[in-house]
C-alpha cells in the first residue's frame, strides 16, 4: 500500500477518524486521499458543518488530499454511496481502500461481496421477494445465507458498518479497480452509539472515542439552544476544536429547525407528478409523500409518517432530500464525473496529474468539461443553496463555486 483512499463524512472529524488516518500511515500508506461527502450526507440530511471546516479538520488530522463526493452520491443508499466514493478514489490513483468495520476481515467481506454479485444470489433474492419477505433487508440477508451457508453473512449484513464495507468491496469488484481493501476495526464507539454506551479508551492520557452521531447530539444540545462544540473537546483532536469554535461563532452549523421548514416548504410546493419523477420513487410512493408532506408540521414528523417495515427511515429521509433538491430519475450520471479538489497538502497537489477524470479546484471550470459534469455541478449547487440557507446564520448561495480550496501549509 502506497496511496490509500478513505470515504468519509467527517461530520464532525473526531478521534476515531484521526486514528484511522494514522493507522493507514503505520501500515504503509505514503499518501492518503479522502472522498468527503459534500453538501449532503448519507443519513438523508445536510451535514452539521460546512465543507470548509471539515476539509481543514481532515488535512490537519493527516489527510493529504480531500476530494468532494458530490451530493447526489453522498446522500444515496449504501450501494450508490460506495460506488461513487470508490470511483473517485480509483480515478485519483489510490491503490488501497481503507475503511472501518465491525468485522475487519477482508476475506469474509470480499466473500460477502462476491456472493451478492452472483447469479445464484440474484435468483434467491427474487424468490424471497416474490414469496412475501418482510422487507428487502430481510430478503437480502436470507438469500445471502442461502447461497453461502454457515459463514454468518446474514449477521454481517445486519451490522451497519459491515454492510457498508461489503458495498465498498462490491464496488471495487464491479469497477475492476484493482484496489486492495483494508478494513480496520472501529475504535471505541460503535455506529450510532450514544455517549453512555461508549467503552473506556484506557488511561487518562488515552484518546476518548465517540460516534459522529453522538457528537452531533452533543453539539445540538436541547431544542432551545445548541450547546456548540465545547462538549466535544474530549472526543476530537485538539487542532479541530478551534475550527469548530469558529464555525459555531459564525453560525455556520446547520439549524435542524431551519432545515425542517425549508424541506417541508419545498415538498408542499410539489405535486404528485413532480414527486413521481424523483429518483427512487416507485410503488406509488409519490402519493404517500404528497399526502404526508401536507399533514406533517416538521421533518421528523414526516419521517415518522413515512417509515415502516417496508420503507426504512433512512431511505425515507434520503427520498425527501432528493425531492427537495430535485434529483430526478435519469438526470444524473451513474458515477461522479469529476474530481473536485476541496483541499490538499501543497506537496500532494502534483497528484492531480495522474487522475483519470477531470480534476481541479474550481467547480465552475469542472462544470464546463462536458454534459455529465454540468449535471453533477447543478446538483451540487442545489445542495449548496439549501445548505447555506439552513445554517443558524444563513448565507448566500453559491459557496460551492466560490469557496477556495484549503491548502496547507498556509502561505
Amino acid at each position: 500500500m502506497r496511496y490509500a483512499g478513505i470515504i468519509a463524512e467527517y461530520d464532525p472529524f473526531h478521534n476515531g477518524h484521526a486514528w484511522q488516518l494514522a493507522q493507514a500511515r503505520r501500515l504503509g500508506a505514503q499518501t492518503v486521499a479522502v472522498a468527503l461527502s459534500c453538501g449532503a450526507v448519507q443519513r438523508g440530511s445536510l451535514p452539521l458543518l460546512p465543507e470548509s471546516v471539515r476539509v481543514r479538520a481532515a488535512l490537519q488530522g493527516g489527510a493529504d488530499l480531500v476530494l468532494a463526493l458530490p451530493a447526489p452520491w453522498a446522500c444515496a443508499g449504501a450501494e450508490q454511496f460506495a460506488r461513487g466514493g470508490v470511483a473517485l478514489l480509483a480515478a485519483a490513483g489510490c491503490d488501497t481502500l481503507v475503511f472501518g468495520a465491525e468485522t475487519p476481515d477482508a476475506e469474509l467481506l470480499m466473500l460477502a461481496a462476491r456472493t451478492l454479485l452472483s447469479a445464484e444470489y440474484t435468483a434467491a433474492l427474487r424468490a424471497r421477494l416474490a414469496g412475501g419477505a418482510r422487507s428487502f433487508a430481510a430478503a437480502r440477508a436470507a438469500a445471502a445465507e442461502q447461497v453461502c451457508p454457515g459463514r454468518g453473512l446474514a449477521a454481517l449484513l445486519a451490522r451497519p458498518n459491515d454492510n457498508l464495507a461489503v458495498e465498498y468491496c462490491k464496488a471495487v469488484l464491479q469497477q475492476r479497480t484493482g484496489m486492495a481493501v483494508l478494513p480496520l476495526p472501529r475504535q471505541g464507539a460503535q455506529h450510532g452509539a450514544p455517549l453512555g454506551q461508549q467503552p473506556s479508551a484506557g488511561g487518562p492520557a488515552a484518546p476518548r472515542y465517540a460516534s459522529a452521531s453522538a457528537l452531533r447530539a452533543l453539539w445540538l444540545g436541547d431544542a432551545a439552544a445548541p450547546a456548540g462544540p465545547q462538549p466535544l473537546a474530549p472526543y476530537v483532536p485538539a487542532a479541530a476544536l478551534p475550527l469548530y469554535r469558529a464555525a459555531f461563532a459564525a453560525g455556520q452549523d446547520t439549524s435542524p429547525a431551519a432545515l425542517s421548514m425549508a424541506l417541508l416548504a419545498r415538498l408542499r410546493g410539489m405535486d404528485e407528478a413532480q414527486l413521481a419523477r424523483v429518483r427512487g420513487v416507485s410503488e406509488g410512493l409519490e402519493h404517500l409523500l404528497y399526502q404526508n408532506a401536507r399533514r406533517a408540521v416538521s421533518a421528523p414528523a414526516l419521517y415518522d409518517a413515512l417509515t415502516g417495515v417496508r420503507y426504512p427511515r433512512a431511505r425515507m429521509r434520503r427520498l425527501c432530500l432528493d425531492a427537495a433538491l430535485d434529483y430526478t430519475a435519469g438526470s444524473l450520471p451513474e458515477l461522479p464525473p469529476y474530481l473536485h479538489v476541496l483541499g490538499a497538502q501543497r506537496a500532494a497537489l502534483p497528484l492531480r496529474a495522474q487522475c483519470t477524470l477531470p480534476a481541479g479546484t474550481s467547480l465552475a471550470k469542472l462544470a464546463q468539461q462536458n454534459a455529465a459534469c454540468a449535471a453533477a455541478a447543478r446538483a451540487q449547487a442545489a445542495a449548496d443553496a439549501l445548505g447555506t440557507l439552513c445554517r443558524r446564520q444563513s448565507a448566500a448561495a453559491g459557496e460551492c463555486f466560490t469557496q477556495p480550496a484549503a491548502l496547507l501549509p498556509e502561505e
